[in-house]
């Protein structure tokens, strides 16, 4: 015992040899690596973001309060960020992308800009509005999927006589991590019209194209629009065959020139789930932001367990189990960074 005090004394006299390594070089701007190695290369996926719920109905008396605040024009965007609880302070909703309600008013613009991050639009309350994109305006309709791609003008009218909400989707907090941002106002609130409402869809969507039109397949897509219709066409044909069991009727969207994702940072898709259906646990490492646009549903995300209906939002971390039950038919809409995750060799899902 009195050997084992003096022991004690001594280290205690001499200091903490280790720690007084990592001072040192710590004035050289290093540090060890055997300190941090096991959360720098962890054995799985181990995201801050967490699993967390947007109720519409809920949120849909606030978002409309930001209108009597400030206008369009004053605010540039009018968005209110929806920001993951294990991401505070980083207007991110996945360690990749960001998400936020946007509201226009009866007769207002958000005048044009164009900035390297990439954006989608989901309409989902009202009707009346636009998003114009390089100098072509598409009319806003509840389920549409709507891109402004990157550096591309774009701007956003509302011609109706109710306000429009919409779900953004962009990729700021990977430009961020690249510092590869950049921004530019346009010389007018509101583009000049150079084509028809159509013309790309017309062009680009209809399993033809322009025949001098040659296209990268990192390039986003010169279609972007997609209408709630015609992905609902879809759902249906393809719902009277056999659901994937961890999957149900699930569809990605594509650019139709390339087959690749509309834009390369940025992954959407469309889920059907009949009534009754429950599917199997599933994962992957894209981070992913749902909405429910019809239907209802209990969602499992790893520990936690919602019921979700008509508008709600809900975003499920990388690599957290996921299972759904479907109360009644219901069609969800997603997007992910899984592009990029694929392009770096990244992605991975496991069927549970």
């Amino acid at each position: 015992m009195h050997n084992t005090i003096k022991t004690a004394e001594a280290s205690s006299a001499a200091g903490n040899p280790r720690q007084d390594y990592y001072d040192r070089i710590a004035q050289d701007h290093m540090t060890p690596l055997w300190e941090v190695l096991g959360a720098l290369v962890p054995k799985s996926p181990n995201s801050p973001a967490q699993a967390a719920l947007w109720r519409y109905a809920h949120l849909r008396d606030k978002v409309m309060e930001a209108g009597r605040l400030i206008t369009a024009e004053q605010a540039e965007r009018r968005v209110l960020i929806l920001e993951n609880p294990g991401l505070a302070g980083q207007s991110a909703i996945t360690q990749s992308l960001y998400a936020g309600l946007q509201l226009i008013l009866p007769g207002e613009v958000a005048p044009a800009h164009r900035h390297t991050q990439s954006a989608l639009r989901l309409v989902m309350d009202g009707e009346g509005a636009y998003t114009a994109v390089d100098g072509e305006r598409t009319t806003m309709r509840r389920g549409d999927f709507i891109i402004t791609p990157s550096w591309t003008f774009h701007d956003h009218g509302n011609l109706g006589e109710q306000p429009v909400v919409w779900l953004d989707g962009l990729d700021i907090p990977t430009v961020r991590f690249f510092d590869a941002g950049f921004a530019e106002h346009g010389q007018s609130a509101s583009q000049d019209t150079v084509r028809a409402e159509g013309d790309a869809l017309a062009r680009y969507g209809n399993n033809m194209l322009p025949v001098d039109f040659y296209q990268g397949p990192a390039e986003p897509t010169r279609v972007f629009v997609y209408p709630f219709a015609r992905t609902m066409e879809s759902l249906a044909m393809i719902s009277a065959g056999k659901p994937d069991p961890h999957l149900g009727h699930k569809l990605r969207y594509v650019n139709p020139a390339t087959g690749a994702s509309p834009m390369p940072t940025i992954g959407a898709f469309t889920q059907r789930l009949p009534a009754g259906f429950e599917t199997r646990p599933y994962r992957s490492t894209d981070g992913t932001v749902y909405v429910c646009l019809e239907g209802e549903a209990t969602v499992a995300v790893g520990d936690t367990e919602w019921h979700v209906q008509r508008d709600d939002i809900f975003v499920v971390p990388s690599w957290q189990p996921l299972k759904f039950l479907a109360k009644r038919d219901t069609t969800l809409f997603s997007f992910s960074d899984r592009p990029m995750l694929q392009s770096l060799g990244l992605w991975r899902e496991a069927r549970l």
